[in-house]
């Protein structure tokens, strides 16, 4: 066995002679277990609030989506969905039409919206039936429209009025002079049958309608659309499919998977993740000072015992190597437990719902091995530094008198 590390393991079991080094050696070791398991917990924390929130958006979101290069819309023709249709990697894709409309109800009016048009295979692409608690999905070739639940707020309607209709309104497109009012809009009448639920923003801005409505409504030739939406096969090869796709239908557009649908977001998160990463990694380098601290006073309590070693042909290397093997030790044994409450707990949040956000809903916690290796990397690293700062107080001086 390794000569530093057998005598670095006696120290680390041994107790000081001096009660207050013994303390000093707890409220390290203490230091480093709380470290560690605060900052997997909180990592585990984060990850569950970023799962949680995303899962609202793959809901729909596709796997991908090919959308306009230029424009607002693109051409695609009956030969080009027939190729697409013999991709072995897809499972479904979706035409959609989308653009602004504005919206008005009774005596109030809805600027901000967005009208959706969707065919039958939308279902297929995306589970949009699971974020709909009032009402039902809309049918193709009928004035049937879904609205998401803060539109229905502030246009005040619900669903199957039939009395009352939703008014939408899209600018006709053209020049020259306008002689009416009917020339400045193309105006349809829908029914609601449907309010949807997925996060704020949404509600408040789409509005699902059958692909033929929103054809006539925007004016858009047969072939025109503004995306494709598709659901590929379980474990498929994204960049052979984009390559696949593209091939198809050529530079007319820009194909991007979920991440990169919901980049803004996906960055905001990653950003709040390496933030409170870093704070709690601040607090484990002020509680790894206490290691260097205890090491230390270790050092100075074994001054005869060193003395001893160094006479009898110990190197001053050595004897360093003895309390830098003794500082990793602490650091990573400390390391491991800290992980093992942290998991307790998390295991336990996720069994019991310990916390809770509101009376129904638990805080959302994510187990994740890479935030394990995370923390048990940062650990090793700051008790290597740690340790290798302690041991360099040991000089010839010291060991030899």
């Amino acid at each position: 066995m390794n000569f530093a590390l057998y005598i670095a393991k006696r120290y680390l079991h041994s107790k000081s002679s001096n009660n207050a080094i013994n303390f000093i050696t707890i409220i390290a070791a203490i230091g480093i277990i709380l470290g560690a398991a605060s900052l997997f917990v909180v990592l585990s924390g984060f990850a569950g609030l970023k799962d949680f929130t995303l899962q609202f958006t793959s809901i729909v979101d596709p796997d991908l989506k090919a959308e306009t290069a230029q424009g607002k819309s693109f051409l695609v023709s009956n030969e080009e969905l027939q190729k697409l249709d013999n991709l072995d990697d897809i499972v479904s894709y979706s035409k959609i039409i989308e653009d602004r409309v504005f919206l008005a109800f009774d005596d109030k009016n809805y600027p901000n919206a967005y009208i959706k048009g969707v065919d039958e295979n939308y279902k297929k692409v995306n589970i949009i039936d699971s974020v709909i608690p009032l009402g039902s999905w809309l049918t193709q070739n009928t004035n049937q429209i879904v609205v998401g639940w803060g539109i229905s707020s502030n246009l005040s309607f619900g669903v199957l009025d039939y009395g009352k209709r939703v008014s939408l309104y899209v600018p006709k497109p053209g020049k020259g002079q306008i002689t009416a009012t009917n020339q400045i809009y193309n105006t349809f009448q829908a029914v609601n049958v449907g309010v949807f639920d997925i996060n704020e923003e949404l509600n408040d801005k789409y509005v699902y309608a059958p692909f033929a409505f929103a054809k006539d409504l925007l004016g858009y030739q047969d072939n025109q659309i503004s995306a494709i939406e598709f659901k590929l096969k379980e474990g498929f090869n994204e960049e052979e499919v984009r390559k696949n796709i593209k091939n198809i239908l050529g530079n007319k557009v820009v194909l991007k998977n979920r991440a990169q649908l919901n980049d803004a977001l996906y960055k905001m998160l990653n950003t709040e993740y390496l933030a409170v990463y870093l704070i709690f990694t601040l607090v484990l380098i002020i509680a790894l000072f206490n290691v260097i601290g205890s090491i230390i006073m270790m050092i100075l309590d074994k001054k005869k015992n060193l003395n001893t070693l160094f006479n009898l042909g110990a190197t001053q290397k050595d004897i360093r190597r003895i309390f830098f093997y003794q500082g990793i030790l602490m650091t990573v044994l400390g390391g491991v437990i800290g992980l093992l409450i942290g998991l307790a707990l998390i295991l336990l949040q996720q069994a019991f719902s310990l916390v809770m956000i509101t009376p129904s809903l638990a805080y959302p916690v994510s187990l994740k091995a890479s935030n394990v290796v995370i923390v048990f990397v940062t650990i090793t690293v700051l008790g290597i530094l740690a340790s290798k700062i302690a041991s360099t107080r040991i000089t010839k001086n010291l060991v030899s008198n």
